[in-house]
C-alpha cells in the first residue's frame, strides 16, 4: 500500500499520480489534500510518516510546491528516508542505495508526464542489499536512536 499526501502546491500534480497509480493497478491511502486551498505540508508529512512506521503503508509519496518542505517535515519521523527527487537516476538511485521510503517531489518544479516517470522508477525499483548500503542505514538508525540520548 503506496500512502499519498500534498498540500496545495502539489495537488494538481497528486491528482495526476493518483491517476497514474490506478492506471498501474497499485492500492494507495489518500491522505489528503483534498482541494487546492491553501492548508500545511507539515500535516501530510506526518499522516503518511505515521502511516508508514506502523506499517499501515510501505511506502509513500508526498508533494508539495517544491518538495523541499514536505520532505523535510516527513523526515522528522523515525525510520522515514524521504528522498526529494525530479529525475529518474536519483528516484532509482535513493530506492537502491538508501532504501527510501517516501519520494518527494515539487508540484511546480517537475511536469506530469516526467514526474510519472519518476514515480515508476521509485516503485519498480529495490534495494539493493548490499551490505555497505545497510551499514550507511544502520548508521542513519543510530542517528535516530542517539536524538534522545543528548
Amino acid at each position: 500500500m503506496i500512502a499519498l499526501g500534498c498540500d496545495h502546491g502539489g495537488y494538481e500534480l497528486m491528482q495526476e499520480v493518483k491517476k497514474h497509480l490506478n492506471e498501474r493497478g497499485d492500492e494507495y491511502k489518500d491522505f489528503g489534500t483534498d482541494s487546492p486551498a491553501s492548508t500545511d505540508y507539515p500535516i501530510y508529512a506526518k499522516a503518511v510518516a505515521k502511516s508508514i512506521q506502523t506499517g499501515e503503508c510501505d511506502r509513500g509519496i508526498l508533494i508539495c510546491g517544491t518538495g523541499i518542505g514536505i520532505s523535510i517535515a516527513a523526515n522528522k519521523h523515525d525510520g522515514i528516508r524521504a528522498a526529494l527527487c525530479h529525475d529518474v537516476f536519483s528516484a532509482e538511485a535513493t530506492r537502491q542505495h538508501n532504501d527510501a521510503n517516501i519520494l518527494a517531489m515539487g508540484g511546480r518544479v517537475i511536469g506530469g508526464g516526467h514526474a510519472l516517470r519518476v514515480v515508476d522508477a521509485f516503485l519498480d525499483t529495490p534495494f539493493s542489499n548490499d551490505e555497505r548500503h545497510k551499514r550507511r542505514i544502520a548508521g542513519i538508525t543510530q542517528i535516530e536512536a542517539d536524538r534522545g540520548q543528548k
